[in-house]
C-alpha cells in the first residue's frame, strides 16, 4: 500500500511530483487500446462498424480529461507512489462514463454540436440520410445515440472491473463510483425539471451545479484516486473542501461561456442554453436584479426555440445591464478563493497542492 500523509501534516518528503502529462498520455493510450480491441471484436462478430467507430471518434477526438487528471491528483494527494497503472485504468473508466453522460446530455438538451463537431445523435442521423427519409434518419440518430451512450456506460464498468486493483482498493473505490453515478443522474434530472422554467431563485441552479458538476466532475474523481491510495478521512475531507466550491465555479463559468463564449473556442453554440431556457444562476440573477420591464423581456426571450442571434444579443445586453454577468463573475472568484483557502490546511504534498492551485485557476478562468 502506498505511503500516506498523516492527517494535519504534509506528505512524506519523498513524495513524487504529480506527473499529470504522463497520466493523461497513459489514459489516452488506454482508451485507444481498449476501443481498438472493441473494434476488432465487432469486426470478428460481424457487428455494425459505425457503432464503435462513432463512439471511438467521440471519445478520442477531444476533451479536457479533467476527471482522470483529478483522479490522479487524489492518488498523489493521499501519498500514492509507484506504478500508476490502476489509477490510469480507473481514470479511463471515468472518461468513458463521461462520454456516456455527454451523449445523453446532448440528446436531452437537443444540442447540435459538441467539441466543434456534430453531437453524436446528429452525426448518426447524418449517416443515415443517404438511405433513409429525413424523419427516419432523425429517429435512428436519437435511438442509436441512446444505445451508444449506454454502451459507453457498460464499457466504463468493464474498464473499472478489469483494473489491476487489490480487494481492499476495490472495496474502497466502489462506494465512491456508485455515489458519483447516482449524483450525476440526480443532477441531470433536476436540470431537466428546471429547464424552460427560469425563476429568480439562484438556489435551484446552484443545487444542480452541486450534483451535476461539483461532485461528479471534481469531488468524486479526487475521492476515487485517494481511495486507491488508501487515503484517510482527513484527505477525503480536504478533497471535498477544495472540490465542491471549485466544481460550482466551473459550472458557473460554463453558464457564462454558454451565452457569452466564442463558439470557435467552446465548440458549442451560444444559442442552445437560451433556446432551451436553461435555469442557470446567470439567468436567475438577472431575473432577481432586473426591473419589471427587463424581467418581462428576459422571460419572453429565454426559452424561445426560434431565438436568433439578434434576440440573443438582446438577452446578453440584459444579462449585462442587470448586473447578472458581473454577479456570476463575483461568485466564481469567491468560490475559487474558497477552494484555494482549503488547500492551505489540506494534508497534501506541497507539489500536489501546487498543481491543484494551478487547476483552480485554469478551470475558472478558461475560455472553452
Amino acid at each position: 500500500m502506498s505511503a500516506m500523509a498523516e492527517p494535519g501534516s504534509l506528505a512524506p518528503s519523498g513524495a513524487p511530483d504529480p506527473d499529470l502529462p504522463g497520466i493523461r498520455t497513459a489514459v489516452e493510450r488506454t482508451l485507444d487500446d481498449f476501443l481498438d480491441g472493441k473494434a476488432r471484436d465487432a469486426e470478428r462478430d460481424d457487428m455494425p462498424p459505425e457503432v464503435i467507430g462513432t463512439l471511438r471518434d467521440f471519445v478520442l477526438r477531444g476533451g479536457k480529461r479533467l476527471r482522470p487528471l483529478l483522479c490522479a491528483c487524489g492518488w498523489y494527494a493521499a501519498g500514492g507512489t509507484g506504478d500508476p497503472t490502476a489509477v490510469v485504468r480507473v481514470g479511463a473508466a471515468l472518461e468513458l462514463f463521461h462520454a456516456f453522460a455527454l451523449v445523453h446530455d446532448d440528446l436531452m438538451d437537443r444540442s447540435a454540436t459538441r467539441r466543434g463537431r456534430p453531437a453524436v445523435h446528429r452525426a448518426l442521423a447524418d449517416r443515415y440520410r443517404s438511405t433513409r427519409d429525413h424523419a427516419t434518419a432523425e429517429r435512428l440518430g436519437v435511438g442509436s445515440a441512446i444505445l451508444l451512450g449506454d454502451l459507453a456506460c457498460v464499457w466504463s464498468c468493464e474498464l473499472l472491473h478489469t483494473a489491476p486493483l487489490t480487494p481492499r482498493q476495490f472495496s474502497a473505490l466502489l462506494p465512491v463510483v456508485h455515489a458519483m453515478r447516482t449524483e450525476v443522474m440526480y443532477g441531470q434530472y433536476l436540470d431537466l425539471l428546471a429547464t424552460g422554467e427560469p425563476t429568480a431563485d439562484v438556489r435551484g441552479p446552484l443545487r444542480v451545479a452541486r450534483y451535476k458538476t461539483a461532485t461528479y466532475t471534481c469531488e468524486r474523481p479526487l475521492h476515487a484516486g485517494a481511495a486507491l491510495a488508501g487515503g484517510p478521512e482527513a484527505v477525503l475531507d480536504a478533497c471535498t473542501a477544495y472540490a465542491l466550491p471549485l466544481g460550482e465555479a466551473f459550472q458557473l463559468r460554463d453558464d457564462l461561456l454558454g451565452v457569452f463564449g466564442d463558439p470557435r473556442a467552446t465548440g458549442k453554440s451560444r444559442l442552445d442554453d437560451l433556446r432551451e431556457g436553461k435555469h442557470t444562476a446567470l439567468v436567475a440573477l438577472a431575473l432577481d436584479q432586473g426591473d419589471p420591464g427587463q424581467r418581462a423581456e428576459l422571460l419572453r426571450l429565454v426559452g424561445d426555440s426560434e431565438l436568433d442571434e439578434r434576440g440573443a444579443a438582446r438577452v446578453r445586453a440584459l444579462l449585462t445591464g442587470t448586473g447578472a454577468r458581473a454577479g456570476v463573475e463575483h461568485m466564481i472568484r469567491a468560490r475559487r478563493a474558497q477552494a484555494l483557502h482549503a488547500l492551505c490546511t489540506a494534508p497534501f504534498p506541497p507539489a500536489v497542492a501546487a498543481v491543484l492551485r494551478d487547476l483552480a485557476d485554469s478551470l475558472t478562468e478558461r475560455s472553452a
